[in-house]
């Protein structure tokens, strides 16, 4: 048997961070058992769903890297599908039309909640005569579910799991205006895809009940199942917007790199030993649905952010600045940033990568620690630089910029000797002429170390940039 997984979003907006971890494990069951893994994009709902919602789900997967095989399915353009099963069920006396009125079914509800029952539907028309239809009336057409016994689902996470039938209703399969509803598009749907495994969030995990009832009403096998639970916040209530990001593209725009966020998700509610750190590879191998806990995942950005740095410090630097150039295409100010990135300035960042990397969690941080690359002369100063040039040291860097003027050849070594020499005959310590020296040419109190920053920068721009804040001429 070939396994085959679905993704099967419903396009009404984002990519939902929960979304990816599901797409992801479908993904890696897949993969890892040379199988297939199917998207279907369930536009039923016409009013919410959008083509801009569509494009940011496919977006956000392949930014993701989780790649679907085949074309993508639209589940509204199946909906005469749907109908023609209908029929057969009705032709097999397994379903049956619904006079109902919208008055009648809200009474009923009325009645059974009154009387506590989980049943809302009490049947009137299960086994009418037609013929007692009212004239001109549409009718719905339900499931003729057993009224007995138990529907059972062996899932691969959650365990046996048993709803009584007689607290399941007569489910609606097409609405009165003809109609597909969800439960009987997403069993046609997947029968007709030759769906083996159903991964899916466990808020999915009652329908599971209703589904198998239309499987087993068609005679059709019923897919194995698998109900993950849902990712919590850091104080273990659902993810909502008050937790912060949900939609893949706000992490995207955050610069977390796809392939962290990808081994973050992967361990949200699986587990492989004490390992946290996955290749793409190693997660193929190792994923199986058994290792998923029944218990929500708590989503914990502090640890996201510490495996988003371990990725950019393990990325080639040429690698990285390549990311730099695509992160730019999701920023506000991303074209004028990469205006700036002439092939002078890419050769500085690559050069002061290994420094810079260092120090950063995200692709922001990156960017922010190149600021001293990127910015425009003269340099702008942050309150900290700023109150860090006091007049006594624009005096120290006016003479240090002397000395530095002399240094041939212009390297670390040899920068680091004038600087050094020059605090040693001042009586100074280190960092009172470095600290200046940094905040001249970087505007910040913050840098790559100092004598890699005058490297990188060059000579005559380290002492025009140190003359603009000096207030000296002589080297404009």
């Amino acid at each position: 048997m070939t396994v085959v997984t679905r993704f099967a979003p419903s396009p009404t907006g984002f990519l939902h961070i929960g979304g990816a971890r599901t797409a992801l494990f479908n993904w890696l069951y897949a993969r890892g058992r040379g199988g297939k893994m199917l998207l279907r994009i369930e536009d039923t709902d016409r009013e919410r769903s959008t083509q801009a919602a569509i494009d940011a789900i496919l977006d956000g997967l392949n930014w993701l890297g989780i790649e679907w095989d085949g074309d993508a399915v639209y589940q509204f353009a199946r909906a005469a599908r749907h109908r023609e099963v209908v029929e057969q069920l009705l032709a097999a006396g397994n379903a049956y039309p619904c006079y109902a009125s919208p008055e009648e079914l809200a009474q009923m509800r009325e009645a059974a909640r009154a009387q506590g029952r989980a049943k809302l539907y009490d049947g009137r028309w299960r086994d009418r005569d037609p013929r007692e239809a009212p004239p001109g009336v549409k009718p719905a057409i339900r499931l003729k579910a057993p009224l007995t016994g138990e529907t059972v689902i062996e899932d691969q996470v959650q365990g046996r799991v048993i709803w009584q039938n007689e607290n399941l209703d007569d489910l609606v399969l097409l609405r009165s205006d003809g109609t597909p509803t969800y439960m009987l598009a997403v069993v046609v749907d997947d029968h007709d895809m030759a769906i083996t495994h159903i991964i899916r969030g466990d808020d999915h995990l009652t329908n599971a009940a209703r589904q198998k009832q239309i499987y087993d009403a068609l005679g059709w096998p019923v897919p194995m199942m698998a109900h993950i639970p849902l990712i919590h916040g850091p104080d273990g209530s659902k993810l909502s917007k008050r937790h912060g990001a949900l939609g893949v593209d706000a992490y995207r725009a955050m610069g977390y790199l796809p392939v962290a966020l990808r081994n973050y998700l992967v361990r949200l509610g699986w587990s492989h030993g004490d390992q946290e750190i996955f290749s793409t590879e190693e997660m193929i191998a190792a994923f199986d649905l058994p290792q998923i806990g029944r218990s929500p995942a708590r989503f914990d950005f502090a640890k996201l952010e510490s495996l988003n740095a371990h990725y950019i410090r393990q990325t080639p630097d040429a690698d990285l600045l390549a990311a730099v150039d695509r992160f730019l295409l999701y920023l506000p100010d991303g074209a004028a940033l990469a205006a700036k990135l002439t092939p002078h300035v890419r050769a500085q960042w690559l050069q002061s990568m290994p420094s810079l990397k260092e120090r950063a969690k995200t692709l922001i941080d990156l960017i922010d620690g190149a600021h001293f690359l990127l910015a425009d002369r003269p340099i702008p100063l942050d309150d900290k630089a700023a109150a860090l040039l006091t007049p006594d040291a624009k005096g120290v860097l006016i003479d240090i910029s002397t000395e530095l003027a002399k240094v041939e050849p212009w390297t670390p070594e040899a920068t680091e000797h004038a600087v050094r020499a020059f605090a040693e005959r001042k009586g100074a310590k280190l960092g009172a002429v470095a600290q200046p020296l940094r905040a001249a040419l970087t505007g910040r109190t913050t840098s790559p170390g100092i004598f890699e920053v005058l490297t990188v920068l060059g000579k005559a721009e380290s002492l025009a940039r140190v003359a603009d804040q000096a207030g000296s001429q002589s080297a404009r």
